[in-house]
């Protein structure tokens, strides 16, 4: 049992010396003073030991234990004091080196874009109230004076979601809910998204964003919407743009026009970006039909009214001179970089 005791601390002295870091540590000390250790082993032999030896050899065995695990701490108390410096060697920052750039995160040119609308057109008067991207049937199309059989729903390539609602297809959606709720005279813009299922070309897409206005009182003229609408391109633009009004039909007004600018890329000579005609259509306009005002309890016969929608990536594409309308949703940092939020 001496001899044992003896050959265990000699190998034991042998592997501490090859210990290099606190896991192997751990592992040497779980390797002698675990449950199934030689030390416990040794604490098992002593019943076939005499009698009058137990007592001195469970003294030397205890003695035993107790040195290893000195043994142990002392050396672990290097090891981690070794450890703890090599890693905060291994941390330490160099203040010298030059810092790492922070890129800062910028306004989508979308949102400056609206940004700049609502702040010429919040100076106008108008209030902004937004609407559901989700709509029913009756407030996108019905209430606008698109009967359900009416040729000009062909004109829009509607997303439904079922036979009652469907995903917009303009901000007009707003124009009845104001009515309903409000009393003229009301001066309203209504921006957001809006979704028709269009084959994605470079100037067209599935999902766009467009900014819807309208204004409803007392002797509400024509002149006032040509008025406006010129008022509102100058301020956007910063320049005194030429504007071009060619009649068309919407359902939801009455006269109805569509609203051109001179394209600013070629300054009206003619490019790819306005088909080398010279002018870009921006907008869609007209003076609210009575049928509308009638279904929003508004009488027709003494309030009358102007409505218009910009497509706002139109207006980013003429103010910037950009000629793919995909570039806005693709969020392609080398495009966005372009134009920073100030």
């Amino acid at each position: 049992m001496q001899e044992k005791i003896a050959s265990l601390n000699e190998q034991f002295t042998q592997d501490l010396n090859q210990v290099q870091t606190t896991k192997d540590l751990e592992d040497l000390k779980v390797k002698y003073l675990g449950k199934k250790g030689p030390v416990q082993a040794l604490m098992l032999d002593l019943k076939n030991a005499a009698p009058e030896e137990r007592p001195s050899l469970g003294k030397k065995i205890n003695e035993l234990k107790v040195s290893f695990f000195d043994h142990i701490e002392t050396r672990f108390a290097v090891l981690i004091n070794k450890e703890e410096s090599n890693r905060l060697s291994d941390e330490m920052i160099d203040i010298t080196l030059p810092g790492r750039r922070r890129n800062r995160g910028s306004t989508h040119i979308i949102t400056q874009i609206f940004d700049q609308v609502f702040t010429i057109l919040k100076g106008m008067g108008f209030s902004v109230q937004y609407g559901p991207d989700i709509d029913s049937d009756y407030y996108n199309f019905e209430s606008l004076n698109f009967p359900p059989d009416h040729p000009a729903r062909d004109m829009q390539d509607t997303f439904y979601i079922s036979e009652e609602m469907l995903l917009r297809t303009h901000t007009s959606n707003m124009q009845m809910r104001v009515m309903e709720t409000e009393t003229p005279p009301i001066r309203v813009i209504s921006p957001g998204k809006c979704f028709r299922n269009e084959t994605i070309t470079s100037r067209h897409h599935v999902f766009f964003h467009q900014l819807e206005a309208f204004y409803i009182d007392k002797d509400v003229s024509f002149s006032e919407l040509l008025a406006t609408l010129d008022e509102f391109l100058q301020k956007l633009f910063h320049q005194d743009i030429k504007t071009r009004y060619r009649p068309s039909y919407f359902p939801f007004v009455e006269p109805g026009l569509e609203v051109d600018v001179s394209c600013v890329a070629c300054n009206g000579s003619g490019c790819s970006l306005c088909k080398h005609t010279g002018w870009l259509e921006v907008a869609g306009a007209g003076m609210i039909h009575p049928n509308v005002l009638q279904n929003g309890n508004i009488d027709p016969e003494v309030y009358s009214g102007y409505a218009w929608g910009f497509g706002i990536e139109r207006l980013a594409q003429i103010k910037y001179g950009i000629k793919d309308v995909r570039l806005f949703s693709e969020n392609d940092l080398r495009f966005l970089n372009q134009f920073p939020s100030t």
